[in-house]
């Protein structure tokens, strides 16, 4: 099944490029410290077209005509390493397992690559992200155009495969919906358990933790992104992810979080009072962001536009800052003169998938694009005041946002994040539920009768 999914890509891809070469690199490896490596996440256009998730390889499409190949090079078995840090696929298993048509050691692609070139008119490649890789495979196109005599050529077109790649990733097929759904069903599931882990004079590292700790637990083999658990005026920081100050009594929460599964992540943000209790003004400012988003995820549908969802929420947060008293004037001249912007600076919401800011334009040219079917955008309206002479007294230090995952149905939308509690009312009854989680923690991965 897998690898059906992946060969469909591929087949996918190949359909769109010209006849030619694409030629994909897997992420490098980082150092943390010392001999110590970052935990290792792939590439995720690598990982789109090959289902490969070790460091070290390169994948190679070509396409002439109706034949199509897709060759893989990657690490060799190596027995003595492989006691230190597991099997790998090597090339039997590129093969086997992965469907490649040929594979090679990794080692051997400088070598093998002007063969791979050669005769072909264009080639399909990112640069910019590896100076030692963009120099192999400039050095061997060169060397190819150098042997023109002899009728050898190397590709006088170099195009960018993200321009197809990143329009196919842009609308998620079955498979990764599902996956998605299960890394929202994950995230909700943690942020339910942030709302009645949280206490007054704890750490917000604390907090982040109640939430990575959920992740982990119930199947998440990593995060997102770095988790922002945001108290107090931290709230109006757009991406404070320190999470080193302490949870006041009066204090809201904003807490930002996401659990990737099987590649895809979710993304959710919600805000919720430490007492258990909102409390003015922040429960003003709550509504109206609330409001804001509801307007959006209505607004969500095919053919309608990004700009278009955006301003819908726009409206009302603005109508929100004029009817708090922060600015003045008609909606339209507080939107024309951007007036809103120092406490709505982002816009709407970003697509989602295996990026949490994940891949697909916005934009044609000045025109924003419009909405396609199995498309995933967050929608997150905020308002943020800042300590400072740009916000009115009683509303420094208050900063909301709410957060959902939206799928584009042909029909209209589906909310994958639906269920979990954002109404005031809804989130005061859950913070005040009788099970508390700090007395109630049980594994979940052992089943019960």
């Amino acid at each position: 099944m897998a690898s059906r999914l992946y060969s469909g890509r591929r087949r996918r891809f190949m359909d769109r490029m010209k006849d030619g070469v694409a030629i994909f690199q897997s992420a490098p490896t980082a150092s943390r410290n010392g001999d110590v490596e970052h935990p290792y996440r792939q590439d995720s256009d690598f990982f789109y077209l090959t289902g490969f998730e070790e460091p070290g390889a390169i994948a190679v499409l070509s396409r002439s005509g109706r034949k199509r190949t897709f060759t893989l090079f990657v690490q060799p078995n190596d027995p003595e390493m492989e006691v230190w840090t597991g099997r790998k696929a090597g090339m039997d298993g590129a093969v086997e397992k992965y469907g490649a048509n040929e594979a090679y050691a990794r080692t051997e692609f400088a070598e093998r690559l002007p063969g791979i070139l050669t005769n072909r008119d264009r080639l399909y490649v990112r640069f910019g992200k590896d100076t030692d890789f963009d120099g192999t495979v400039t050095r061997a196109i060169e060397a190819l155009k150098a042997e023109a005599r002899k009728g050898v050529f190397g590709p006088w077109e170099l195009i960018d495969p993200r321009r197809i790649l990143w329009d196919m990733r842009l609308c998620k097929d079955p498979q990764e919906i599902k996956a998605l759904e299960k890394a929202c069903e994950i995230t909700k599931a943690a942020f339910g358990s942030a709302m009645r882990a949280v206490r007054p004079g704890m750490g917000e590292w604390e907090l982040a933790a109640v939430v990575e700790f959920e992740f982990r637990r119930r199947g998440s083999p990593r995060i997102g992104f770095e988790t922002i658990c945001a108290s107090g005026a931290n709230a109006t920081t757009l991406h404070y992810i320190s999470n080193d100050s302490r949870i006041g009594a009066d204090y809201l929460v904003l807490i930002d979080a996401g659990a990737e599964y099987q590649m895809m992540t979710a993304d959710i943000s919600r805000t919720f009072p430490a007492s258990g209790r909102f409390s003015e003004p922040g429960l003003t400012v709550y509504k109206w962001v609330l409001e804001a988003q509801k307007a959006a995820i209505a607004a969500v549908r095919p053919g309608v536009t990004y700009r278009e969802v955006h301003e819908t929420a726009l409206n009302v947060l603005c109508r929100g800052l004029k009817s708090m008293g922060v600015l003045k004037g008609s909606v339209a001249k507080i939107i024309e003169k951007g007036a809103y912007q120092p406490f709505f600076m982002h816009r709407i919401g970003h697509w989602l998938g295996s990026d949490v800011h994940d891949v697909g334009a916005y934009f044609d040219g000045s025109k924003s694009i419009r909405l396609r079917p199995g498309a995933v955008i967050t929608i997150e309206p905020g308002l943020y005041f800042p300590v400072s002479d740009k916000s009115p007294e009683h509303l420094r230090g208050i900063g909301v946002r709410i957060e959902d995952d939206v799928l584009v149905t042909s029909k209209g939308n589906r909310v994958l994040t639906e269920g979990l509690p954002k109404e005031p009312a809804e989130i005061e009854k859950w913070m005040a539920g009788p099970d508390s989680w700090w007395d109630g923690l049980k594994p979940v991965s052992i089943k019960r009768g």
